[in-house]
């Protein structure tokens, strides 16, 4: 039983979508529609993140809400650790001083994406469980995006070389 157990997660191909006290309504609605168009497997709802049904997620994700699956988790932390001992490869979307450019680097699955929330970014602490830490490099002035187009970006490029 074991051995299934090992051999199951060995040969997993989950694309998970982490989102941790995301605020607004809207850009989780416009998470849940583009981790449709992803293949992403399933999302995880952390901490305050509202969950469906709620109108303005509904509004916004144009029904991705209905299918693609989604979780609700209480201790981000806890679920970091839980899918890193099933073999999950945990990419954390910050900016920092050890980040790399997500478009350098070659994911393989299964693996999760955390998005930060629309003030703090990714928590320290959860830093320090990644596998990496990756960013999207920046020509303008500003060096930050929404969390829903950063969430997409980052999705498109870890999916174009996650096999």
């Amino acid at each position: 039983m074991a051995l299934f157990f090992f051999m199951n997660f060995a040969v997993n191909n989950d694309f998970y979508l982490i989102l941790p006290d995301i605020r607004s309504c809207h850009n989780v609605g416009a998470m849940f529609r583009t981790a449709d168009a992803c293949g992403v497997t399933k999302i995880f709802l952390v901490g305050y993140t509202p969950c469906p049904p709620r109108p303005q997620i509904d509004k916004v994700s144009l029904g991705a809400e209905l299918w693609v699956p989604w979780e609700r988790k209480n201790n981000l932390k806890r679920l970091v650790k839980t899918l890193k001992k099933r073999g999950v490869a945990i990419v954390g979307l910050e900016k920092n001083a050890v980040s790399r450019d997500i478009g350098g680097i070659s994911f393989s699955r299964p693996i999760a994406l955390i998005v930060g929330n629309e003030v703090d970014g990714v928590r320290p602490d959860i830093l320090d469980l990644c596998d990496y830490v990756a960013h999207i490099p920046m020509r303008g002035r500003k060096e930050s995006l929404n969390v829903s187009v950063a969430a997409g970006i980052a999705l498109y490029e870890i999916g174009k070389t996650a096999s």
